[in-house]
């Protein structure tokens, strides 16, 4: 009997559960019919019009996306805006689109848990913890990680194990370079914001996507080292690893990363 999208997307609410998002966020199956029958998935990180030309040219069933599409309700449905565009090709492919998004970010093994693990730190935890966890979580639950060195490292040393742990092409820090790092925290993507959770906590750095200018002259004046790997660089390694966790709990369907996705942001 084939599996539909609702079946499969239990499989999504176990690695991600959905009430881990944010409230602001706009997370679970965004376009699609539930009831539809899913062979071919694939995951990426952003849709882009090569992310569409991809799953329409390999008759995907459904794309996971980090990043929500839409993320703002649409007034309306045409092709006059790239978004729209986009998903008019998907609807009349009969491509679904599932995102979990902050919910990945915050899950016991997404986003920031697998930055924390990527260095094998000790004594992990949210950086922000939810104030109500669940009864049957195995761990604290919250947004961000933090996590402690066996041994303190230079905020140049954890800049170059990070970026190259996520294969980052444009590692860059605020800082001291030599300032010892002991306590860490993670925010994938844009996380400047939880620069002031990371000083409550008493971090001596902070590792994240990518922060506003004014975010880093913050960050230096605090003392605290910052670490900015790139939006894409921060996230995109853990949809991978998404992929892999799927296929395994799935092997009889197809499920890959997608492969046309790239860093848009290029260096000289």
């Amino acid at each position: 009997m084939a599996l539909t999208i609702e079946q499969f997307s239990r499989s999504l609410v176990s690695l991600a559960p959905l009430k881990l998002a944010e409230s602001w966020d706009n997370v679970g199956l965004l376009v699609g019919d539930r009831k539809a029958s899913v062979q071919r998935v694939m995951v990426c990180l952003t849709i882009t019009p090569a992310v569409v030309a991809e799953a329409v040219s390999r008759q995907v069933d459904l794309v996971i996306s980090h990043h929500p599409l839409p993320f703002k309700p649409l007034p309306r449905l045409t092709r006059d805006t790239i978004a729209g565009g986009m998903l008019l090709d998907l609807i009349q492919a009969r491509v679904a689109v599932y995102s979990s998004h902050t919910a990945w970010d915050s899950a016991s093994g997404g986003v920031n848990r697998q930055l924390a693990d990527l260095l094998c730190l000790d004594s992990v935890v949210p950086l922000v913890p939810f104030e109500s966890p669940a009864d049957d979580a195995t761990e604290p639950l919250g947004a961000g990680r933090c996590g402690r060195f066996v041994e303190p490292v230079t905020v140049r040393e954890l800049a170059a194990r990070i970026g190259e742990a996520t294969a980052s092409s444009r590692v860059r820090f605020v800082g001291n370079p030599e300032h010892r790092v002991a306590k860490v925290a993670f925010a994938c993507g844009s996380g400047g914001s939880f620069l002031d959770a990371a000083a409550r906590v008493g971090c001596d750095a902070m590792v994240t996507g990518e922060a506003t200018f004014h975010t880093c002259l913050d960050a230096e004046s605090r003392g605290i080292g910052l670490v900015m790997l790139g939006h894409y660089a921060s996230e995109r390694f853990a949809m991978e690893s998404m992929a892999a966790q799927l296929a395994g709990l799935h092997p009889d369907l197809t499920i890959w990363p997608s492969e046309n996705e790239a860093d848009p942001i290029r260096q000289l």
